[in-house]
């Protein structure tokens, strides 16, 4: 426990380093291989947008460390969130209406965000201790497969980060989140299981 707890906290704060200065990170998730930044960060989004070579249009995920971080970037989470978070089986992003206090370039066209409370350990003390939401976007280039492992990530996604977290680079991560809209309106729609 010790040693796990030394390397975490290693990992951590060269993380954190990076992402105060605005850089990007590779580091795993409670799903895949992730590229992230700051998500308050207008520039540091900005460049993922263009490592991944994605039109920032197309929106990006953020992971928070727990409700309390969900609350305070989003004017109004539904009680349902809360519901469908406990029930879930698998890790699982909702995106929600009208979300406050992110870099701008990360918010839908329609003022939604899609946001996950992180569940996997390192994610949520790595988030936490930053103190901001981070982005969370498949370590590949926009229309490439997602990559499983940390082998898989290609050369221009480990040449355009910043810092390359080394922990769980052995494990076997393919499955994305599932994706849930919910509107503050009650409605619910299933975009990916």
């Amino acid at each position: 426990m010790d040693k796990k707890r030394t390397e975490y906290g290693k990992e951590i704060n060269e993380c954190i380093a990076v992402l105060e200065r605005g850089g990007l990170i590779l580091y795993p998730t409670d799903t895949v291989w992730g590229i992230g930044c700051d998500a308050t960060n207008k520039e540091a989004v900005s460049k993922v947008y263009e490592l991944k070579r994605r039109p920032d249009s197309k929106a990006l995920i953020c992971l928070v460390a727990n409700d309390f971080m969900l609350e305070k970037h989003v004017e109004e989470v539904p009680d349902l969130a809360y519901d469908i978070m406990d029930m879930s089986s698998k890790p699982t992003t909702i995106i929600y209406d009208r979300p406050k206090g992110i870099a701008p370039n990360l918010v839908a066209a329609d003022n939604t965000l899609a946001i996950r409370v992180a569940s996997d350990d390192f994610c949520r003390k790595l988030i936490g201790k930053f103190g901001n939401p981070i982005v969370s976007t498949s370590a590949n280039i926009s229309g490439d497969p997602t990559p499983q492992s940390f082998s898989e990530i290609s050369n221009d996604i480990l040449k355009g980060v910043d810092y390359a977290v080394n922990l769980q680079r052995q494990a076997i991560n393919n499955t994305p989140s599932a994706i849930i809209r919910l509107g503050t309106d009650g409605t619910v729609k299933v975009i990916r299981t």
